[in-house]
């Protein structure tokens, strides 16, 4: 019978593969620790911003003691460690299974509020990336969907002691999104598509009325309307500008 060598080798590289594996993950786990002892090991390595080391030792205790006492605050742990090592993937992950696990844990603020902080982690460099670049197919979703997370975090626990960071971080949002529909409108208005520019900047003036940007919004619908012969929105456009802003067209 003729013995095919390249295949022995083969398997035997993959069983040496696996051993390896399997050596480096009970390296993690330390079999003569108890719960709390591999936790405040873990809490150590995390609280020291050793994030992605700190990742490995939790899930090493999650998968050890998936029941035990420590297992929900090994989640929010987890949750933060990801947020903190950039993979915000796993973070909303994360934060998405604890609420649909835990509905009623007293640290469910917290998780809203990760999952907002981890929402606008997704988009927090779409405007840097819109500075001297011609695109406005930029997708803000993230960043909608984090005030909305810190939306349900303020109406459903408005005292939470992360209540007034998400208040403040909520005003920002607003504003980012702002600029965000003025730079689309720009880009529409330096393509002739006035309509375009008109309806984003109708949008701003309806849903963020408490904005200092509705009076450019304003501008340019009063400018969009008017190159495209739109006389009667145009006027409604203007009479409205005039009323909040009498200044605006001197």
């Amino acid at each position: 019978m003729k013995v095919n060598f390249l295949a022995i080798i083969a398997l035997a590289l993959t069983l040496t593969a696996c051993a390896g594996n399997k050596n480096a993950e009970e390296e993690l786990v330390n079999t003569n620790q108890s719960a709390q002892q591999m936790y405040d090991e873990a809490k150590n390595v995390l609280d020291s911003g050793l994030y992605n080391r700190a990742i490995e030792l939790l899930r090493a205790m999650e998968s050890r003691y998936p029941f035990g006492p420590l297992s929900r605050q090994v989640q929010l742990d987890l949750i933060y460690a990801y947020y903190q090592s950039g993979d915000t993937t796993q973070s909303l992950a994360s934060i998405d299974r604890f609420i649909r696990l835990n509905p009623n844990h007293p640290d469910l603020d917290y998780a809203y509020y990760m999952r907002g902080l981890s929402n606008i982690k997704v988009d927090e460099n779409a405007f840097q990336e819109f500075v001297g670049i011609d695109r406005a197919d930029r997708d803000m979703s993230s960043t909608k969907q984090g005030f909305e997370d810190f939306k349900i975090l303020v109406s459903t626990y408005p005292n939470s002691k992360y209540a007034n960071d998400a208040r403040k971080r909520m005003f920002a949002i607003k504003e980012t999104l702002v600029r965000y529909e003025l730079l689309v409108a720009d880009y529409y208005i330096r393509r002739g598509a006035h309509l375009a520019a008109a309806n984003r900047c109708k949008y701003i003036v309806e849903y963020y009325r408490d904005s200092p940007q509705v009076e450019q919004a304003l501008v340019i619908m009063v400018d969009s309307y008017d190159k495209l012969g739109l006389v009667k929105l145009r006027d409604d456009a203007k009479a409205v500008l005039l009323l909040n802003f009498p200044n605006a067209l001197n």
